[in-house]
């Protein structure tokens, strides 16, 4: 994965069962009209091989961005995101300031209940044809 330059574009790899997951891509596709962020599901050889150049453990429980050869989890993936997704979103970042400790512990609470309270797909989300260049992998070919 040497050759993707995620300072440009980075990658958000979320849980592609979880409907909760689905959901936050979704919203991140429409927020990001000049197609800034790409996405693998966590399912998929694409994801262990960026997990592996960040040394992240292969945790379904947590989105992870990788920006610019970094790899950031839980609240500090999703405040980055806000971030970049620029106004409403931005002033969220603001929760960077937060104690990580106290912010992954709210989403922990989330992640551990989110099959419970927002469901699961039998298998990972399909782009649409239209988006399917933003996604490395093709979900349903690759990984689980």
């Amino acid at each position: 994965m040497d050759d993707l330059d995620t300072a440009d574009h980075p990658v958000l790899l979320f849980d592609g069962v979880c409907n909760l997951c689905n959901g936050l891509v979704r919203f991140v596709i429409r927020r990001d009209p000049d197609a800034t962020f790409w996405f693998a599901p966590l399912q998929s050889d694409v994801a262990d091989d960026l997990l592996d150049d960040c040394g992240v453990d292969r945790d379904r429980d947590t989105v992870v961005l990788v920006e610019g050869g970094d790899c950031y989890t839980k609240s500090t993936a999703a405040l980055r995101v806000a971030a970049r997704l620029g106004w409403p979103y931005r002033p969220l970042a603001a929760f960077l300031a937060v104690p990580r400790r106290v912010r992954d512990a709210v989403y922990d609470v989330v992640a551990a209940n989110r099959y419970d309270w927002f469901g699961r797909r039998e298998e990972c989300m399909a782009p649409t044809p239209d988006l399917a260049e933003r996604f490395l992998v093709d979900p349903r070919a690759d990984g689980e």
